[in-house]
C-alpha cells in the first residue's frame, strides 16, 4: 500500500515542475528532499518538499510504515486548468498569455 499526496493548481507551468521531478524519482524521501534544498528552481522545490514532508508525517501517523525505507516510486506533473489572460498590443490589438497550472501527485512506498 501506498501514500499518495496531491497538490491541485499550483501556479507554475508542469513543464517546468516536470524538470525537477526528474531528479527526484525513484529516490529515497531523505535523499530527494537533500537533493530538492540545493535545486536552483527554489519555488518548485519548496512545494515539493512541502509535499514529501507531508507524505512523512502520515507515514508517521499511521505507524505502518518504516520512515527510513519510504522510496517516491512515482511522481507526476499533470496539467492543470489555464487561466486565459489578454496583454495589450499597439493598434487596438490584444495577445492572449495563458497562464498555466499543474496538478503534482506524489506516491511514497516502502522499498
Amino acid at each position: 500500500m501506498a501514500i499518495v499526496i496531491k497538490n491541485r493548481k499550483v501556479g507554475i507551468a508542469p513543464r517546468k515542475v516536470r524538470q525537477v521531478l526528474d531528479l527526484v524519482r525513484n529516490k529515497k524521501a531523505s535523499e530527494a528532499i537533500k537533493i530538492l534544498r540545493f535545486n536552483d528552481k527554489k519555488e518548485i522545490a519548496i512545494m515539493l518538499t512541502k509535499l514529501i514532508n507531508s507524505g512523512l508525517a502520515i507515514a508517521s501517523e499511521s505507524d505502518k510504515y518504516d520512515i527510513d525505507n519510504l522510496v517516491i516510486s512515482q511522481i507526476t506533473a499533470d496539467d492543470g486548468p489555464t487561466l486565459k489572460r489578454i496583454q495589450p498590443r499597439a493598434q487596438g490589438r490584444a495577445f492572449k498569455i495563458r497562464k498555466r497550472t499543474s496538478h503534482v501527485v506524489v506516491e511514497l512506498k516502502e522499498a
